[in-house]
């Protein structure tokens, strides 16, 4: 890494630092440019719910096509017996057994659905969560 983006880096990090202490005394101080501002972070917060609602339903819609289509390679691959070209009277179906990664993998994504979904529903209804 060269010394002056370093040199750089740490003097931006200053400057925000700095500018963002300066703004929050100003909130502080003045009740107007308070209000204003919380009406603004509420404003930004309602876009970006309406923006990770939309993603989380990509998403769910991603990993659903996700699993049919794993359901179906599997469905292919290892057709039922049918009852006319077996001999037992009673036939049981395979069990189905997918890769431990893709397993995992599908457990990953369904823990990642349900916490986005709760997140969604804390901020969608903040005041019965205080």
């Amino acid at each position: 890494m060269n010394s002056n983006n370093l040199l750089e880096l740490l003097q931006t990090g200053f400057r925000v630092s700095l500018g963002a202490t300066t703004s929050l005394v100003e909130t502080l101080q003045d009740p107007q440019k308070r209000e204003e501002n919380l009406t603004q972070l509420r404003s930004e917060l309602t876009q970006r719910v309406t923006e990770w609602a939309e993603k989380g339903q990509i998403t769910e819609q991603e990993a659903r096509s996700f699993i049919e289509s794993i359901l179906r390679q599997q469905s292919n691959s290892n057709p039922y017996p049918t009852a006319g070209t077996s001999s037992d009277s009673v036939t049981t179906p395979p069990t189905t057994t997918t890769p431990p990664n893709v397993q995992l993998e599908i457990e990953e994504l369904t823990a990642q659905i349900a916490a986005i979904r709760t997140e969604l529903e804390k901020l969608r209804n903040p005041e019965a969560n205080t």
